[in-house]
């Protein structure tokens, strides 16, 4: 009979090449674009949500601010005209209602209006220069909790100090329209995922990691990944099956307000099981050709994918450089539209070494633990490029991540629902929240869903030594970023590019690249975001800094013997509050070893 202890992250799943596991002054130029435009620029695109007075529900009023001077922040008559004026241009019979208390005015919208109607008369009051906003009239309603029974167990969505916030962003979506595709360990059946879960792959070619007695097949059932001592190489010990898959898919979608079980944070979305992960873990082959095909990829001798995924979780991980072949398959997945979210690993280690949580094009995520600090076990380093809640049970069973499970120490058995620790647990919170922003601006790059991610992260609570990325994210306001909201959030804001192409001497002087940053006000944000483009042969030769204005230097990466990778193709996030936003930033990039050769195509600096 198998103890009540709980399973943590002693184990780590990781792709293998062998079977071995272990879980869970030189040349200035500047070229500066996207400033301050000097003529009057066409209105943004008006958002869904900005049409909404709830998700679903049509606004049937307008809160219309004007700005001070104008006749009509003051003047209810002069108001009224305005709104029957730009009822005229949009087709529409609008009528002021009356003047609310902070000197806005309310507009009703009259009968009947579709979405697209609603978004015209906002574009006619966006393109007037006497008004200073126009928001729907939104209905609120009681902020109750789901009421799955489990829910007030699970800290990483709700809690104040190092919770997600996860509950303000279903006010606004839900992620519906949205597959996440799970590359793990499969799935097993669990009763507080089933609604949500559709056709997925089992990837695993060789019958000896797969245990299901077959190869590759349209089957993604987890059969158990449970191994005897010694059976995974020499000194590994005995492991219980983990059913890995099944708590990552949890956390990401379970079912919600169904009176039993867990909540999921995207528990609109839908999850695709891809299998990957067996005995001993599984083969950058298979995760290879998992990544293609739930991206909607053509893999030969594989059905074509029916329910192609946006959002690619992958909570596992090995050692060394991210191979051209792994990159490769992500750089496709990426093209073609799909987010990738990967694990940083928990080694505590520079993610550096760790393949794919540094690979680019991706979203590496970090664990913070229930007090916001970066868990014990989690990688960290510069190219980290989030923190989620990934628990730390050394603390306190119950400081882990709750999500779904099966209580079979080897084969299936009862469902059951158990803590973990891991990035793997920190990982689906991002993926998450990445389905959240598709579904709620199906129009989102993945460079534009990692942008706000990161840019609406706030401060981690905790402490972290090494690089925790962007900060802890934060989904409430993240979604409202790039839903239309206004509560702060931002989608990434000006960005200024040097794209002119500067060779890097091999082991040689430092080079600077240089940005003329105007039209700023204050100082640089807290997440200012340093997109950078390099082409080069040995990627651990390099080192790179931020100069800011003042000769204040900032250090985005260093040198790294192991990491062997070509190029560096990223976005650093600096906390430059204290430097003055408007004047010249350099990027200084230095090659400190020999025998390799690259370039800096481009850099940006986004406010």
């Amino acid at each position: 009979m198998r103890t009540s202890t709980p399973r943590t992250t002693g184990r780590k799943l990781i792709s293998v090449v062998a079977v071995s596991v272990a879980l869970v002054a030189g040349t200035t130029t500047s070229v500066a674009v996207a400033q301050a435009p000097t003529a009057q620029a066409d209105p943004a695109p008006v958002l869904a949500g900005a049409t909404e007075a709830a998700p679903g529900t049509v606004a049937e009023r307008l809160i219309v601010g004007y700005k001070s001077g104008a006749a009509e922040a003051t003047s209810n008559k002069a108001a009224d005209a305005d709104a029957e004026a730009k009822g005229k241009e949009a087709g529409e019979n609008l009528d002021f209602q009356r003047r609310l208390g902070t000197g806005a005015a309310l507009v009703d919208l009259g009968e009947d209006l579709t979405r697209t109607d609603v978004a015209d008369v906002i574009a006619e009051y966006r393109s007037d220069p006497q008004v200073a906003y126009v928001v729907p009239d939104r209905l609120n309603k009681p902020k109750a909790d789901p009421n799955d029974t489990e829910y007030s167990k699970q800290w990483d969505l709700f809690e104040s100090t190092a919770g997600m916030r996860v509950p303000g962003a279903w006010d606004v979506t839900t992620g519906t329209g949205v597959t996440v595709a799970v590359i793990d360990t499969g799935y097993v059946a669990h009763s507080d995922l089933a609604a949500n879960i559709v056709g997925g792959y089992d990837f695993i070619a060789d019958t000896a990691v797969s245990v299901d007695g077959n190869g590759r097949d349209s089957n993604p059932a987890d059969p158990g990944d449970w191994y005897n001592a010694g059976e995974c190489g020499s000194g590994v010990p005995a492991s219980d099956s983990s059913w890995h898959g099944t708590h990552v898919a949890g956390t990401i979608a379970a079912v919600t307000n169904n009176s039993k079980g867990i909540a999921g944070i995207a528990y609109g979305a839908k999850i695709s099981p891809v299998r990957v992960l067996g005995k001993c873990g599984g083969y950058d082959s298979d995760i290879i050709d998992a990544i293609t095909w739930a991206s909607g990829g053509t893999v030969s001798g594989v059905p074509a994918n029916t329910n192609v995924a946006k959002v690619i979780n992958m909570s596992l991980g090995g050692d060394g450089a991210c191979s051209t072949a792994t990159q490769s398959a992500i750089n496709a997945a990426v093209n073609r539209g799909t987010t990738v979210v990967v694990a940083a690993g928990n080694e505590n280690d520079n993610v550096a070494n760790h393949s794919p949580g540094n690979c680019n094009n991706v979203i590496s995520v970090a664990a913070t633990n229930r007090s916001g600090a970066k868990a014990s076990y989690s990688n960290y380093g510069s190219l980290v490029d989030i923190s989620a809640p990934g628990g730390q049970t050394s603390t306190g069973t119950a400081n882990g991540i709750l999500s779904t499970l099966n209580a079979g120490a080897k084969t299936p058995t009862s469902e059951s629902y158990e803590y973990y620790q891991g990035t793997s647990m920190a990982t689906p919170h991002i993926a998450g929240l990445a389905a959240l922003l598709k579904s709620a601006n199906s129009s989102l790059t993945p460079a534009q869903i990692e942008s706000a991610i990161k840019a609406n992260a706030r401060a981690l609570p905790g402490s972290c030594s090494g690089g925790c990325g962007a900060g802890l994210a934060d989904a409430a306001k993240t979604v409202q970023a790039v839903s239309g909201g206004s509560d702060g959030g931002s989608t990434g804001g000006t960005t200024f590019t040097n794209t002119t192409a500067v060779s890097i001497p091999d082991n040689g002087a430092a080079i600077e690249s240089s940005i003329s940053v105007t039209g700023r006000s204050g100082n640089a944000p807290s997440t200012l975001q340093v997109g950078v483009d390099i082409t080069h042969t040995y990627r651990g030769d390099l080192v790179l800094d931020l100069v800011a204005p003042d000769g204040s230097t900032y250090r985005l990466k260093s040198s790294s013997s192991s990491d062997s990778a070509d190029d560096v193709n990223t976005t650093y996030t600096v906390n430059a509050s204290g430097e003055v936003a408007n004047g010249t930033w350099k990027l200084r990039v230095q090659d400190v070893a020999s025998a390799d050769t690259g370039r800096l195509n481009s850099w940006k600096l986004t406010f």
